[in-house]
């Protein structure tokens, strides 16, 4: 049925035309009240993937890879028993992956209460901005998740102040832009913005850095022994001061055991690096929890793009069997001395501890671009890999361009 109402159409929800059009095709075609919540769902999803892949102001910069997406809810594991929050949630990939996981192993051996207290109390989300959490709101609803029952708050800052709940997992993208800011009027009359420290007394540090401040956030939202997977950026791994005490301090409060090393070419946004950290909370004592963190990188000598060659959830089947879910206890090493191309590595906490900031920006795999020119994936890779990179050079000089004085002279 995707194919009757995207065959030969651009779908993009910021014109309304068109989407008005892709709807009345479905209505014409199909009884639209009819179909099952998971087809509907579906259409639903379609409809802002491809929006976010056509459209460099639409929902892309709220949408995250669904391979990405797939794979860390599949790592994870939620249950029926779980409480999960997204406190970034853009348009819900997270969450309604996660509750979909969950209805498909368990829901065989769920009551009819039970189903409604899955629908009503598994995921809850927290959006900034009110449009994308209607998106969001929508997206969930389609996916038969919430009911009469809010689930998805939008139009606040989650890191204004500390929640009231806590939860046993968080999935959650947090927003690329780097900076906390603030929209203030100037002695002339003109609107700015400036960068915001954000002070929270339950936080290990003040800072601007936004990324940062979701980590500290996504802690204080767990409850102890709850789980996180976080999707950051290279930066977080080793920025000095704010980073290094937001890092210090999840290494000891907490199990920090797994890293993984996104590709590049996989982002809606250009240029992006980035990592999915994931870590356990744990109840104080004096020894850190870390002991041992696993790294696995994706990265080195792959290449993906958005277009000519798309990451898949099967490019993840590695890590995943790696991984071991549920059985982290019977994990061993792809790399060694004698296969020093293995993708999968352990770093004790006294290996961390001797880096630099403890950087956890941890690598191993020698690039093969760097000496071998066969190597190098295809020219067109090459072209739009460059292109990526002048696009964000290009953006973060604008931003910069912007908070320089204005020149009198």
């Amino acid at each position: 049925m995707l194919g009757v109402i995207f065959k030969g159409a651009r779908c993009d929800i910021h014109n309304p035309a068109l989407l008005k059009q892709l709807i009345v095709n479905l209505i014409d075609k199909e009884d639209w009240m009819s179909l099952p919540v998971d087809v509907k769902g579906t259409i639903y999803e379609e409809l802002l993937q491809r929006s976010a892949s056509e459209s460099t102001k639409g929902a892309g910069q709220y949408f995250t890879t669904r391979a990405v997406i797939q794979t860390m809810v599949e790592v994870m594991q939620p249950t029926p028993a779980d409480r999960i929050c997204d406190p970034a949630a853009g348009t819900g990939g997270f969450l309604f992956n996660a509750y979909s996981h969950v209805l498909q192993k368990f829901g065989p051996d769920l009551d009819a209460d039970q189903k409604r207290a899955l629908r009503e109390e598994l995921v809850e989300a927290m959006e900034l901005s009110p449009k994308v959490g209607r998106l969001c709101a929508m997206n969930l609803y389609l996916h038969g998740i919430g009911g009469d029952k809010v689930v998805v708050h939008s139009g606040h800052d989650s890191l204004a102040a500390p929640w009231s709940r806590e939860y046993s997992m968080i999935l959650a993208n947090p927003p690329f832009g780097k900076s906390q800011s603030v929209l203030f009027v100037n002695e002339e009359g003109d609107t700015e913005k400036d960068d915001a420290v954000v002070v929270r007394e339950d936080f290990w540090t003040e800072t601007s850095n936004k990324r940062l401040n979701f980590v500290q956030h996504m802690f204080s939202l767990l409850k102890i022994d709850g789980r996180a997977a976080v999707v950051l950026p290279d930066n977080v791994l080793f920025e000095g001061g704010a980073g290094e005490k937001v890092r210090r301090n999840l290494l000891e409060k907490c199990k920090v055991h797994t890293l993984l090393r996104l590709p590049t070419g996989i982002w809606y946004s250009p240029g992006v690096k980035a990592n999915v950290l994931f870590f356990d909370k744990k109840e104080g004592r004096p020894k850190p929890w870390t002991d041992q963190l696993w790294v696995y990188d994706l990265r080195t000598n792959k290449h993906f793009t958005q277009k000519q060659s798309p990451i898949t959830r099967g490019d993840f089947d590695e890590f995943v069997a790696c991984y071991r879910p549920g059985q982290m206890h019977k994990r061993e090493a792809t790399w060694s001395e004698a296969n020093p191309d293995g993708r999968w590595r352990c770093y004790t906490l006294d290996e961390i501890q001797k880096r630099d900031k403890l950087s956890l920006d941890l690598f191993w795999i020698k690039d093969q671009s760097l000496t071998d020119t066969d190597a190098l994936p295809p020219p067109d890779v090459i072209a739009t890999e460059i292109a990526e990179e002048l696009e964000a050079a290009f953006e973060l000089f604008s931003g910069i361009a912007k908070k320089l004085p204005k020149s009198t002279g």
